[in-house]
């Protein structure tokens, strides 16, 4: 979208209808947005967009069908790919980092008033990342040293050491890499990884992998200018 050219257009996804219209309404109020569709789940939003062609998707993430992290995804691969909002009820760490991770760009939570949600949208259109206050508060606690706490809550079953073999194994490390980094024997690690597979339910470690960074592990989320924090390497690929 070039600035100063037409209003912003949105495609809205809540599975709530009184609370999408009452969106609806409160956008289309604004000369500087535009509504273009809405819909009550991910697999429509992912039509709504390709018929349309916005600018911003505005979504809820626990939706039927397709959830809301699985469409934000969808979209991230389309070119061009619309910027993305989330707007829900849901605060938990793992909603949180697993939608900034398949492709978010804001993150406000429902009790966010009309204007607020508006000038958000307007941000994210212009290539700028928004958080609610107290999203914003979890992102930084990751950043800050809570990134163990928060692994220990996505993933109970598993030990201390489990969690970091685990979040290793999400920054794109090998075995023999992990037994470097935390001086153990690569056995040991081959034991801790088949543990973990066991413990997760998954098959095979791209299985954990994708449980891991849909869970936030692997290193923080990108920053909006596309870098990680310096201190912790990158994932290949990334």
């Amino acid at each position: 979208m070039s600035e100063g050219i037409g209003p912003v257009r949105v495609v809205i996804a809540d599975d709530h209808p009184m609370f999408r219209y009452g969106l609806v309404a409160a956008l289309s109020s604004s000369g500087d947005v535009e509504v273009v569709a809405e819909t009550a789940d991910g697999d429509g939003l992912l039509a709504a967009v390709d018929r349309t062609a916005p600018d911003v998707v505005v979504t809820d993430l626990a939706m039927p069908g397709l959830d809301g992290t699985a469409a934000i995804r969808a979209l991230a691969a389309r070119r061009p790919a619309p910027a993305v909002l989330v707007l829900t009820m849901h605060e938990d760490d793992e909603a949180l980092f697993g939608a900034l991770r398949a492709g978010a760009r804001g993150y406000l939570l429902k009790d966010a008033d009309s204007t607020e949600i508006a000038r958000a949208v307007l941000a994210v259109a212009a290539g700028n990342a928004v958080y609610g206050r107290a999203v914003a508060r979890r992102i930084a606690d990751f950043f800050t040293g809570a990134h163990r706490d928060y692994a220990a809550q996505v993933f109970p079953e598993l030990t201390e050491r489990e969690r970091e073999v685990l979040d290793l194994i999400a920054l794109g490390l090998g075995n023999h890499q992990i037994a470097a980094r935390l001086v153990l024997a690569e056995k040991t690690v081959r034991n801790h990884v088949s543990a973990i597979l066991y413990k997760l339910q998954v098959s095979d470690r791209a299985a954990a992998v994708a449980r891991a960074r849909d869970a936030g592990l692997g290193g923080p989320p990108k920053r909006p200018d596309g870098l990680r924090p310096p201190g912790r390497p990158r994932s290949p690929g990334s």
